[in-house]
C-alpha cells in the first residue's frame, strides 16, 4: 500500500478552517502489580524472551485463570481518581480475534460491564480549560509482543517474525474517553495534555511505572472530522499504540491534515487503524476496524463476577493521592515561580522530575535550569520524552552538588551530563575518567597565569593601571590553557596579587 506522503497533506490551519475535529483517547496502562492479571507469573520488564509464561498465561488445554486481587484495587483507586462511578457488580469476557501476540485466541477483558464508568478530568492548555469526559475504565490482560525483523519493522515485508509471551497476561487498565468536541486548532496539544495529565496521576497513585518508552503506557488516538455546522461524526481512524507525548501530538496533527486532505478531494475517510512512524512523521494503513460484535463478545465462564464492598471503595478513596491541580499550586507557591515558568515545567512533562531534584537538595530554580534547559535541549535532539533520558533526578543533583562544591562549574557539569547519559558510571566516576575535576592548585594556577601574563603585556600593563576589568582576557586565556578546568574566582584573584592591583 503506498504510504500517504507531505505533499498529499492539507495545511493545517486550512484544515481547521473547513473541518472540527473530534477526539476519542484510549489510554492502556500496565499495572505495576508482581505477577500477571490471571496467574502467578512475574511481570518484570526485561526478562529473557518468553520466560514468564506458564500453562494459564499461554492458554494451554485444561488451565483456569484467577483473578488478581491487587490489580482490581489498582483498578478501583484508579476510577476513583477519575471521578468515575465504581460499579457494584461486573464481569469479564472473552474477545475474540486470532493474532500470533494473543496465545488464545481471545483476550480476557471487560465489554458492556466495567469496573468504573462515567468520570471527568480537566485539563490546561494555552490558558484555556477542556473537560474530557470518561466513559469507562476496564480491565484486561495484556498481549505478547510481536518483532517483525526485516527492512520495514511492520508484518508486511518482514523476513520472518518472532513472539515472545513475557507480556502476555499483565494487568492491563484501558481508560475510555467519550468523544471529546470543541478543541478546535488545540486539539493535538489536548491530546497530549490529557496523557500527560493520565501520566501523572498514575505515577502519583503508584499503580504503574508509566514507562511510555517501554510500553507500560500507551495511546490509542481516534480521530474524525465533520464539515463545521453538522453534528454527525464523521469516519474515524484509530493510531494504535503511540509511545510518547510528542508522538501523541505529532500524530493526531498528520491525521487531522490527513483526513481534511482525503475529504476535501471528495474521497471517503476509511475507518481502520493506523501505525505511527516516528522516524518518518506519518502514519500508514493497518487493517479495517473491527466494531464491538465482530469480536463476538461473550461472559467468561471460567471467572466469577467481581462484586466491590461499598465499604472497601471508601476505604481505597481515603488512600487517594492529592488531585493534580491541588498538587501543582502547592509546588508552585512553594516554589517561586511565575505562572510560564511553572507552565513551561509541566508543558515538557517534567514537573516529577523537578520536584524529585529538588527533593534530593538542589533549588527548585537550579532544578528548573537543568530539566528545561538542558534535559530537554538532549530530548528534543533525539526526539525523546524527557524522562526518558538515562539519567535521574537523584544524578542531576549530585552532579549539581559537586559544582556548589566548587569542584566543577557549569561547563564542565554538562560534559559530567554527557558522560552519565552515555553510560559511563555515576557522576563521580565520570569526573574521574574524564579528568574534569575543577584545579584550584596554586601551583598549577600560578604558572598559567605568569604565561597568560608573559603572552599578554598589554593587556597586564593595563589592569595595572587600574583597568581591572581587563582581567577576564587574562582569565580567558588560563581558562583556554587549563581545558576549562580552572577554578576562575582563584584564577583572578592570582592575576591580581602578581600585578599588585589591591
Amino acid at each position: 500500500m503506498t504510504a500517504t506522503t507531505t505533499a498529499d497533506l492539507l495545511d493545517y490551519e486550512e484544515a481547521l478552517e473547513r473541518f472540527d475535529p473530534v477526539l476519542g483517547l484510549e489510554v492502556h496502562v500496565e499495572l505495576n502489580t508482581a505477577t500477571k492479571m490471571f496467574c502467578g507469573c512475574p511481570t518484570e520488564f526485561g526478562g529473557a524472551p518468553n520466560t514468564h509464561t506458564c500453562p494459564v498465561c499461554l492458554g494451554l488445554p485444561g488451565s483456569l485463570p484467577a483473578v488478581n486481587g491487587k490489580a482490581v484495587e489498582s483498578a478501583i483507586r484508579i476510577g476513583l481518581a477519575l471521578g468515575c462511578e465504581i460499579v457494584d457488580w461486573c464481569r469479564f469476557a472473552r474477545k475474540n480475534y486470532f493474532y500470533p501476540d494473543m496465545p488464545k485466541n481471545f483476550q480476557i477483558s471487560q465489554y458492556d460491564e466495567p469496573i468504573a464508568i462515567n468520570g471527568s478530568v480537566d485539563v490546561e492548555v494555552e490558558g484555556k480549560t477542556f473537560t474530557i469526559a470518561i466513559e469507562r475504565a476496564h480491565m484486561e490482560e495484556d498481549t505478547g509482543k510481536s518483532t517483525h525483523v526485516g527492512t520495514t519493522g511492520r508484518i508486511h515485508g518482514a523476513d520472518y517474525s518472532t513472539v515472545d509471551y513475557n507480556r502476555a497476561g499483565i494487568p492491563l487498565i484501558e481508560i475510555v474517553t467519550k468523544p471529546v468536541e470543541g478543541t478546535g486548532a488545540l486539539a493535538p496539544q489536548v491530546a497530549r495534555a490529557y496523557v500527560g495529565y493520565l501520566r501523572d496521576l498514575l505515577r502519583a497513585l503508584g499503580v504503574s511505572d508509566v514507562r511510555m518508552e517501554q510500553g507500560s503506557l500507551r495511546c490509542d488516538a481516534n480521530v474524525s472530522l465533520r464539515p463545521h455546522g453538522r453534528e454527525q461524526y464523521g469516519l474515524r481512524t484509530e493510531t494504535k499504540n503511540v509511545n510518547s507525548l510528542r508522538s501523541i501530538e505529532r500524530a493526531m496533527r498528520y491525521e487531522i491534515r490527513r483526513q481534511a486532505a482525503v475529504l476535501g478531494s471528495g474521497g471517503k475517510v476509511t475507518q481502520e487503524t493506523r501505525h505511527w512512524h516516528e522516524d518518518t512523521g506519518i502514519t500508514t494503513s493497518g487493517r479495517s476496524k473491527e466494531e464491538a460484535e465482530d469480536y463476538r463478545y461473550f461472559p467468561e465462564p471460567d471467572l466469577v463476577p467481581v462484586a466491590p464492598a461499598r465499604e472497601w471503595v471508601e476505604e481505597l478513596r481515603g488512600t487517594l493521592p492529592e488531585p493534580p491541580a491541588v498538587r501543582q499550586k502547592r509546588l508552585s507557591d512553594a516554589w517561586g515561580f511565575s505562572e510560564m515558568e511553572f507552565r513551561d515545567i509541566l508543558g515538557a512533562g517534567a514537573l516529577h522530575l523537578v520536584e524529585a531534584t529538588v527533593a534530593a537538595g538542589t533549588t527548585p530554580a537550579i532544578a528548573r535550569k537543568w530539566w528545561l534547559g538542558e534535559m530537554a535541549r538532549r530530548a528534543n535532539e533525539t526526539g525523546a520524552e524527557i524522562e526518558s533520558l538515562p539519567i535521574t533526578p537523584s544524578q542531576v543533583a549530585e552532579i549539581q552538588a559537586l559544582v556548589d562544591a566548587g569542584k566543577l562549574n557549569d561547563k564542565l557539569a554538562r560534559e559530567v551530563f554527557d558522560g552519565v547519559l552515555a553510560g559511563e558510571g555515576t557522576p563521580e566516576e565520570v569526573v574521574a575518567a574524564r579528568g574534569l575535576a575543577i584545579v584550584s592548585d596554586d601551583g598549577a594556577l600560578g604558572a598559567a597565569v605568569d604565561r597568560a601574563i608573559e603572552s599578554n603585556p598589554d593587556v597586564a600593563e593595563k589592569i595595572r593601571g587600574g583597568k581591572v576589568a581587563a582581567a577576564g582576557a587574562l582569565i580567558g586565556a588560563v581558562m583556554k590553557e587549563m581545558r576549562g578546568q580552572a577554578d576562575a574566582g582563584r584564577v583572578r584573584e592570582l592575576i591580581l596579587e602578581k600585578l599588585g592591583v589591591a
